[in-house]
């Protein structure tokens, strides 16, 4: 196929930034009928957690999750590598680890090569290869926007799942991956990220968080989560509210990634930016006099 569109052009965002606002979803999920819940059913929907888990007997418990978005970057095996590692990341964020994914693929049939479809797949494949377990199968569609993602499943010990609601007073939070992978997202559409930057951004999102089984196991860590489209203050809230507490983050100890200052002051911010403060802002208190970016 020739001169065939850059994969960002074909979708109206990126990423995680495609998730529909806090605000919005918790409209829809209070709408949600009341269901019978088994007794084997660890963690549903009671909680935003980034997974659901049964307990399939007294030492395993099946973690189980789907993630999928349009793409943040153009290169399609990175879109597909970035979209499998998002996946997997819930699992890892229960304290399990991952056994097997499925894929899913929505894309424009007559827009993109069957080689660049090919490619997302083989990404896909490449994270699923370094976390270690096989894609097994899945489903595809052809559709307007290009969109791909993984089902995730895992296995974890029923008493080392690690729910986001586990927080308790006195606890210390730790963040695994500095900030501004979205923004730096942003600034690649706009034309305006070096290769330094892109190659910042692809190693970040890319990385296995692998670290989530291993902390499970100590018996200090009482939470585990995922920071993805709700941002920084989002997950935190989500942690606050299912402990019971409030989070306080020092901010000057908060990692953000080399460039990412100078790209907000360039106006790459992402759009969920302000979805998301609209959401959740009214619970969230800044410190006064604190810049905009």
């Amino acid at each position: 196929m020739t001169d065939e569109p850059a994969l960002m052009s074909l979708a109206h965002g990126g990423g995680c930034g495609c998730k529909i606002a806090p605000g919005v979803l918790s409209e829809l999920l209070a709408k949600m009928p009341g269901l019978p819940v088994p007794p084997d059913l660890l963690i549903g929907t009671a909680s935003s957690d980034d997974a659901a888990v049964y307990r399939l007997n007294d030492t395993q418990a099946l973690v189980a999750t789907t993630d999928f978005f349009m793409p943040v970057v153009n290169d399609p095996y990175d879109f597909g590598r970035i979209a499998a590692t998002n996946a997997l990341s819930d699992v890892y964020a229960m304290g399990g680890r991952p056994i097997l994914a499925l894929a899913l693929l929505g894309m424009p049939i007559a827009k993109l090569s069957t080689a660049t479809i090919g490619r997302i797949l083989e990404g896909g494949a490449a994270a699923c290869a370094a976390a270690g377990i096989p894609v097994a199968g899945g489903h595809s569609i052809d559709s307007v926007e290009p969109i791909y993602g993984l089902v995730a499943l895992g296995l974890v010990h029923p008493d080392r799942v690690r729910a986001n609601t586990g927080a308790r007073p006195g606890d210390l939070l730790i963040l695994g991956k500095p900030l501004g992978t979205g923004v730096m997202s942003a600034a690649l559409k706009k034309g305006l990220l070096d290769a330094d930057g892109y190659a910042r951004m692809i190693d970040t999102t890319t990385r296995l968080n692998t670290p989530g089984p291993d902390l499970a196991a100590l018996d200090g860590v009482h939470a585990l989560t995922d920071v993805t489209g709700f941002g920084l203050a989002g997950h935190a809230l989500e942690l606050a509210r299912g402990a019971g507490c409030r989070a306080v983050l020092d901010w000057d100890a908060v990692p953000v990634m080399d460039g990412v200052r100078a790209l907000l002051a360039a106006g790459c911010a992402t759009g969920a930016s302000d979805r998301n403060w609209e959401s959740y802002g009214a619970s969230v208190r800044l410190p006064d006099g604190f810049a905009e970016d």
